[in-house]
């Protein structure tokens, strides 16, 4: 029998407004036991955040020492700092039969892909047009006229990767991508492993009398 509460990793990706943590936490109550991957990052912690809560804040120097010892799942560079995500938690999580969501750029999407692919499910989640997006930005007041403007050329190359992603979300309005998400997130569970499908093989062959 498919184990419905095995470890999977989904990967959620899109413009910064796009509504990622409201949609996770609107659909929190249905998806079942998961771990939010927190990232590792070398910038300045922001007025109201906490380290090991909202990211895990460290130096420059140590976090290149963890790279050289492979001790991140995936990491890149965005605007001069590094963030990244430590593999000991990521772990501990899969073990215990969590989903591990991570919330991570284009870059780090392929990169869990090229590490993790076969218990990893992704979703891009954008609003409508990139129009919606800049009104959405502009009415959060918490960047300056300069970052808006990256984060609008940042979300226009991002949006060329859509097609590397198993699922497409669009966030018109919080109720009916939070439903869809629940449904990726279900089916994340659901994709089996190469290790999965050898031993089902062997099950089944060993049920039919030809194992």
């Amino acid at each position: 029998m498919q184990n419905l509460h095995k470890g999977a990793i989904l990967v959620l990706s899109g413009p910064s407004g796009a509504g990622k943590s409201t949609i996770i936490n609107a659909a929190s109550a249905e998806i079942g036991e998961y771990y939010f991957s927190i990232s590792t990052t070398t910038r300045a912690p922001r007025i109201g955040e906490e380290n090991g809560v909202d990211y895990f804040f460290v130096t420059k120097e140590s976090f290149e020492e963890d790279i050289k010892a492979g001790n991140f799942l995936e990491y890149a560079q965005v605007h001069g700092n590094y963030y990244g995500t430590s593999l000991k938690p990521v772990r501990e999580a899969l073990d215990a039969g969590k989903l591990v969501i991570f919330d991570i750029d284009v870059q780090g999407h392929r990169l869990v892909r090229a590490k993790m692919n076969d218990i990893t499910t992704s979703a891009f989640i954008t609003p409508p047009t990139l129009h919606e997006l800049e009104t959405r930005l502009r009415a959060r007041c918490t960047d300056d006229e300069s970052v808006i403007v990256q984060r609008i050329e940042n979300a226009k190359e991002e949006i060329l990767a859509v097609g590397e992603y198993d699922f497409t979300i669009i966030n018109d309005t919080v109720d009916a991508a939070a439903r869809e998400f629940v449904i990726i997130a279900k089916a994340a569970r659901l994709k089996q492993s190469k290790e999965d499908q050898e031993k089902f093989i062997q099950q089944w062959l060993g049920q039919v009398g030809l194992g």
